[in-house]
């Protein structure tokens, strides 16, 4: 997983950031977490708490998830209610949101 797989993380914060993107998978399969997608095919989570994300964020938790049968149908679903998809050059320049998905940007660090 992308997310824990950073050298300076210790093993609790890697544990955290696992059982942060376990949880996020179940509430995305449970329907309480939703999949928007930007004008420009980023990727967001809606409904997903801040206190609840330990230190992941959507861009990572996506990259972690998206080949799990969860994620896969809510993209499917968000891309229908957005008229687009996702743009996978958008997501490798880590365009991203903070506000689920309410606006859209980049930056480094």
């Amino acid at each position: 997983m992308p997310c824990i797989t950073q050298p300076n993380a210790t093993p609790a914060k890697r544990a955290a950031q696992r059982s942060a993107l376990e949880r996020l998978q179940a509430a995305i399969g449970a329907g309480s977490v939703s999949v928007v997608v930007s004008r420009a095919g980023a990727v967001a989570f809606n409904g997903w708490a801040a206190a609840d994300r330990a230190d992941v964020t959507d861009l990572c938790a996506y990259r972690a998830l998206r080949n799990t049968p969860e994620m896969r149908r809510a993209v499917a679903r968000a891309e229908v209610m957005a008229g687009r998809t996702i743009d996978a050059r958008t997501i490798a320049a880590g365009v991203h949101s903070h506000d689920g998905g309410r606006t859209w940007g980049s930056h480094h660090g």
